[in-house]
């Protein structure tokens, strides 16, 4: 079993069929899945969106809300990476609610799992190894 840092992009395609939903669900299995409780609010607030735009109607993101709710993914304080999410969205130039997920990562010392292509790229032309080792993209699980 493997243990993985997952982030908003990641589960919210377990709930609504998205590209990379598949690679998604197979995180599922036989995995341990992290997130700082960070990820309930932009889970939700995705929904929302999704919602508004007409893509979900309330019932669908309701549902989608209590499968979530429900998963398996164990959440963790967010005070413990807090400074280092700040530091960390300084040095890389990026959104802190993205690093806060990074900072877990290398807090625990696992992978972080991301459909943010990007941000991937991001640290991956990094200088420090840690740094350039820390993600995987969604895709690559493919």
């Amino acid at each position: 079993m493997t243990t993985f840092v997952v982030d908003a992009s990641v589960v919210i395609k377990w709930v609504v069929q998205e590209e990379g939903t598949p690679e998604a669900l197979s995180l599922l299995q036989a995995n341990t899945l992290v997130a700082p409780e960070l990820i309930l609010t932009e889970c939700a607030n995705i929904l929302w969106k999704k919602s508004r735009r007409g893509e979900l109607s309330a019932a669908e993101a309701h549902f989608a809300a209590r499968l979530i709710e429900g998963s398996v993914l164990q959440l963790r304080e967010m005070l413990p990476s807090f400074t280092s999410s700040v530091e960390l969205a300084i040095k890389l130039d990026h959104p802190a609610y993205d690093c806060i997920y990074l900072a877990l990562a290398l807090k625990e010392d696992i992978r972080f799992v991301t459909a943010d292509e990007s941000l991937v790229r991001k640290l991956r032309q990094s200088s420090e190894a840690e740094l350039r080792d820390v993600a995987i993209s969604l895709s690559e699980l493919a």
